[in-house]
Parts: C-alpha cells; structure tokens; sequence
C-alpha cells in the first residue's frame, strides 16, 4: 500500500497552524486602552442596591427616642387593625367588641402546702386566692404522722396565704415556716408569700 499524496492546501494550513504566533505589545496595550475606556455595564437592579447596602447610622438621643416611638406607634396600628378583623364588628355606624376578653392566665400551676401540726384537729389553708375562707381549702393529714398537705391550683404571681389551724388551743392563725413572710396586714395575724412563675396577665 502506498500513502496517498497530500493536498498541498493541507500541508500549508498545517504549516502555518505550528508556526508561532508573534504579537506586537503596542497592539496588546491599544486594544487594553480600548477596552478600559469604555464604559462599565450596569447589571440590572444594581441601582436599588445602595439601599439595602448596610451603612453606620448615628443618631442623637432625641431622635432615637423620635424613631422608637415611632415604631411602636406603627406596632400599636397593626395591632388595631388586626383586632378590628379578628374581633370588632363594625355594624349600624358603631363598633362593638365580640368576645375579645383575654383569659385570666394562660398557665395554672399545682402548688403543694405542707404543714407540720401533729396536735392539731383539722389545719385549713387560707389565701388571696380562695378570699381567706378557712372551709374552702382544708388540708388532709398524712397517714404517717402530723403532717398536713394539701395541693392548689394557682395562676401565675404573687399570693400571700396562711394556716388556720384548730387544735387543743384553740383556733390559731399561723404562718408558713418554710416560705417568707409577707409584709405586715395591719390586723397583726403573720403570713407568707408564695410566688408562681409563668406571666401574669
């Protein structure tokens, strides 16, 4: 087999392919000065994004205190506009509130009260929270011993409480070893706080 003969076109475009390509560095830097004269392009929406941009802001008191008012005044008229769609009804030109009421508390705790009386007959437990009445939260006695318990459901914050405690001396008011004392109630009788976390409302 012989090669076949190779067209003269093809040799030549081979010869020039290999053959090294010289540049002019005059030319190289006329097209750069070119290129840098023309102007930048500008991306869409990159001229919005000097808003966003983050920049120190420094403000005097005064009109710290303008621009925070402000935004609770702006707080407080969401807030309004919402309760007007969520629970006024606007009829016959006056608006009237649709059973809007916030619930008392929105968590109840179980407090146990434990006493230590063991002559005691019968030790009631008495508070803010049941109007100081000794027959409405009686206390149980342990069967190990003295000791009187009783659990109370309590919405959360501050309640001040004592034991009325009937025993072979009488009826006696008494107060919480193991809790503080509460401030003084002008009728002489001691009694302790209890606090119950959670939000008060």
């Amino acid at each position: 087999m012989t090669e076949p003969e190779s067209d003269p076109y093809v040799e030549w475009i081979a010869h020039e392919a290999r053959r090294p390509i010289v540049i002019d560095p005059a030319a190289v830097e006329r097209v750069m000065a070119v290129i840098r004269a023309e102007p930048r392009p500008v991306r869409r929406g990159a001229r919005w994004r000097w808003l966003f941009e983050p920049r120190p802001l420094s403000l005097s008191p005064f009109a710290g205190a303008a621009v925070a008012a402000g935004l609770i005044a702006i707080g407080a008229l969401f807030a309004l506009i919402r309760l007007d769609r969520g629970g006024l009804n606007s009829t016959g030109g006056s608006t009237t509130l649709a059973a809007v009421r916030p619930p008392l508390s929105d968590t109840v705790s179980v407090i146990k009260f434990v006493l230590v009386a063991p002559h005691a007959a019968n030790v009631a437990l008495v508070g803010d929270f049941n109007d100081w009445d000794a027959k409405a939260t009686p206390m149980t006695r342990t069967p190990t011993g003295g000791t009187w318990s009783v659990a109370v459901q309590l919405r959360p914050g501050r309640h001040v409480y004592a034991f009325v405690v009937n025993g072979a001396y009488g009826t006696q008011w008494v107060a919480d070893p193991s809790a503080p004392l509460a401030p003084e109630d002008g009728l002489g009788a001691p009694n302790s706080v209890v606090l119950v976390g959670g939000s008060a409302s």
